[in-house]
């Protein structure tokens, strides 16, 4: 979140300078895919469907019924910056379920009161059913964010939520309920503000291992003051305090000892943050083709990290020469929700981060060799990002048609800012983009339906299909009034083939195994992530679209272990379950859902 201060135009005319000077050299550079990249997709490239996807809102046939708490005034940062989700399959029977995190207001804090988060258990019939209570998730911390991660290799899928006040660890018990273990993990020293958590095996040694970003150095006996002309404005209005002014925190990588504990190891493995950044999403990702997962942090106002892991235990931060750590005109932006995903058919991983208002969403394009661009403005997805504060985001190929899109949720941190006169309000709608095949995106948003144009206060953002019928649904927490789910109404003539991992000795749950598609001419690429979007966690399943491709010919799966294994001539609109070292172990159809039939 970006502060109320100056730095919303802070290098703003040096930049636009140094843009105005860079499009008068070299236009053809700023508005043109590298050669190889156009070959790349020069088989792949038709024309896309002049019609947008339509999103559904489909919230209430669910049957969910949680609303997160909010505070009015949001007179606190602290108050804004929650509201992570987690879709987990905490019972392995193929269905995603839903957890909702909550968070306590400033009042309630001082009063040691907590906000109760909420576990929906999937029915199978489009129907969902709390069952917070039974499974003892209901109060862990005044909650931020959630992750998943087999953290003690017995085949469930754990919970780790992030708190004002460190994090808590779930552990999947197999039956319907989980047990708080994060004193006996090791875990229960850090009393920070913890924001974004993602397990990654990053030694390669089958256990996964943790990072914890965290945020602001805040605490509740010593509060900010908010309402004087001497404190902090936005367009003089005054508003909440922070980040800048405040101090931050340094940031927690805990290594795997494979008994059940977790040691910090975030000073020697050089991942520690010594300035104390504003740490908000993080997540392990091969971002540099084979080799152990590098980790990318997103800090708020600051710029960001791209630790490189060289898979002995140490790690360099390259995000500058990379080009990853500011934006084109070297202005640090509030870096928020962290969205991955192969939208060129580059086979590279490219990055595309949601900011505040009066800054714009960056697309950073993955040219390979650790090489990103800014390709925010000639990808089309900055101008209309700049009046909305992004939080979520995610790549999602949402007609099923082989390509993916792009999707950020809205909504300011200031429910004072209506009050600035600057035409900027506290609920925003979301926005949608089109891929249009050629390295370019078309905001869609307008035409995608009613629902997405209402206006809320999003947060965060998790994607699964979760009804198995071979369409994603987009699930959002708000930080004001219930969540949204909304379900993509794909193209019915588009196929698609969807992929759950099992590691073998280790890593049970496949945490960065990717995986590769070549369905004729159109070849794909994704991988298995923890955490990510804005401190949520999406289905672990991969997903491709595959448009009119009957069958996929070739499918390469690289293991967290570095083993390549191969399928071969696949049927599509199928999910496999696929177990290293022994291929396809399972598989079935789409369910046909009469909540949702046609």
């Amino acid at each position: 979140m970006s502060s109320a201060d100056p730095r919303h135009t802070r290098g703003r005319l040096c930049g636009q300078v140094l843009l105005l000077l860079v499009w008068l050299s070299t236009p053809s550079m700023l508005f043109a895919q590298p050669a190889h990249a156009v070959q790349e997709n020069s088989k792949a490239a038709a024309p896309p469907s002049t019609a947008a996807t339509q999103l559904l809102d489909i919230t209430t046939r669910t049957g969910i019924h949680f609303d997160h708490m909010s505070t009015p005034d949001a007179r606190y940062i602290v108050e804004s910056m929650s509201g992570g989700l987690a879709l987990i399959d905490y019972d392995r029977d193929g269905y995603p379920d839903i957890y909702f995190t909550n968070a306590a207001s400033v009042e309630m804090g001082l009063a040691g009161k907590k906000a109760k988060g909420a576990l929906y258990h999937n029915n199978h019939d489009g129907t969902f059913t709390d069952v917070t209570d039974k499974a003892g998730v209901g109060y862990p911390c005044w909650a931020m964010g959630a992750s998943v991660g087999d953290y003690n290799n017995d085949g469930r899928p754990d919970l780790l939520v992030t708190c004002f006040g460190g994090v808590v660890l779930y552990r999947n018990n197999g039956d319907g309920t989980f047990t708080d273990v994060t004193k006996q993990a090791g875990l229960s020293g850090d009393n920070r503000w913890a924001t974004g958590a993602s397990f990654g095996d990053y030694d390669g040694d089958g256990w996964p291992d943790l990072f914890v970003a965290h945020y602001v150095d805040f605490h509740l006996n010593d509060l900010p003051t908010f309402g004087s002309k001497k404190t902090c404005q936005y367009h003089d209005v005054p508003v909440q305090c922070g980040p800048r002014g405040l101090k931050g925190t340094s940031d927690n990588l805990y290594h795997n000892r494979g008994d059940g504990t977790f040691e910090d190891v975030s000073k020697q493995a050089g991942v520690d943050d010594p300035h104390g950044f504003f740490g908000l999403t993080a997540v392990w990702a091969h971002l540099g083709g084979d080799g152990p997962p590098n980790l990318f942090v997103a800090n708020d106002g600051e710029p960001n990290f791209l630790y490189v892991n060289d898979g002995h235990g140490h790690f360099s931060d390259v995000a500058y020469p990379s080009g990853v750590a500011v934006n084109q005109d070297g202005t640090e932006q509030a870096n928020m929700g962290v969205a991955l995903g192969d939208y060129m058919h580059a086979g590279r991983f490219s990055i595309a981060i949601s900011h505040f208002s009066e800054e714009y969403a960056t697309l950073y394009r993955n040219d390979g060799a650790m090489n990103f661009t800014d390709v925010s403005y000639p990808s089309g997805i900055a101008r209309s990002t700049t009046p909305y504060v992004g939080w979520g985001d995610a790549f999602l190929d949402l007609n099923n048609s082989g390509w993916v899109d792009f999707i950020l949720v809205n909504g300011h941190v200031y429910p004072q800012v209506g009050a600035s006169g600057t035409g900027t309000v506290y609920r925003e709608p979301k926005l949608v983009y089109a891929n249009q095949h050629d390295g370019t995106f078309r905001d869609v948003s307008k035409m995608s339906g009613p629902a997405v144009e209402i206006p809320q206060v999003s947060r965060g953002l998790a994607l699964g299909d979760l009804f198995n019928d071979g369409r994603l649904e987009i699930v959002i927490e708000n930080l004001e009034g219930g969540p949204m789910i909304l379900r993509a109404e794909a193209d019915a003539q588009n196929h698609w083939i969807s992929f759950e991992l099992h590691g073998a000795k280790g890593n049970l749950l496949a945490l960065n195994a990717r995986v590769k598609v070549t369905a004729g001419d159109l070849a794909q690429e994704d991988e298995v992530r923890s955490g990510g979007s804005y401190l949520s966690q999406s289905d672990l399943r991969l997903h491709f679209g595959l448009g009119n491709r009957p069958r996929a010919d070739k499918v390469e799966v690289t293991w967290s272990s570095g083993v390549k294994e191969a399928l071969s001539n696949l049927a599509t609109d199928r999910f496999y379950v696929v177990q290293e070292g022994k291929g396809v172990v399972s598989t079935h159809a789409a369910t046909a859902s009469s909540a949702f039939a046609h």
